[in-house]
């Protein structure tokens, strides 16, 4: 959050960065740029740019399920993780980034299985760890990493 209040908050659908007070993330804020909802209840899926311009520019922690289409266990994650942004948002931003377009990713984090979660904040990793989940299993185990 910025000394004045707000948070920046990436768009998901024009990437445009808008400051939002941060007493008002739960009022269904809308772009700035492309009237958009900047938090729409669901995870949103990414390539590496987007992942970047999140991952850099919001101040909103952001976790991120890093998967794979092949993968068995990510596929019976993916509706967990969409229940746990149900609960999360707007206090989080949930990304789905698939390790197959996105090696560079999985090369810098060290990721070497997938499902992978990954916490960030202010463009830095406060946690990872690999294993399928169930939606409270994934809403706490952020919330549990995030800094009090």
């Amino acid at each position: 959050m910025s000394a004045d209040g707000k948070e920046m908050i990436v768009c998901p659908n024009c990437r445009k960065t808008n400051r939002v007070p941060a007493a008002r993330l739960s009022e269904h804020p809308k772009c700035g740029s492309c009237a958009g909802d900047l938090f729409q209840g669901h995870p949103s899926s990414v390539d590496v740019n987007a992942f970047e311009r999140h991952v850099g520019t919001d101040t909103i922690p952001v976790l991120v399920d890093v998967w794979a289409p092949w993968c068995g266990p990510c596929l019976a994650m993916g509706p967990m993780f969409e229940r746990a942004a149900q609960t999360l948002e707007p206090r989080m931003r949930l990304l789905k980034l698939n390790m197959d377009e996105a090696p560079q990713v999985a090369r810098k984090f060290g990721i070497q299985a997938v499902p992978t979660l990954m916490l960030l904040q202010g463009g830095r990793l406060i946690a990872q760890e690999s294993g399928a989940r169930d939606s409270s299993g994934i809403v706490n185990w952020a919330r549990g990493h995030l800094p009090h």
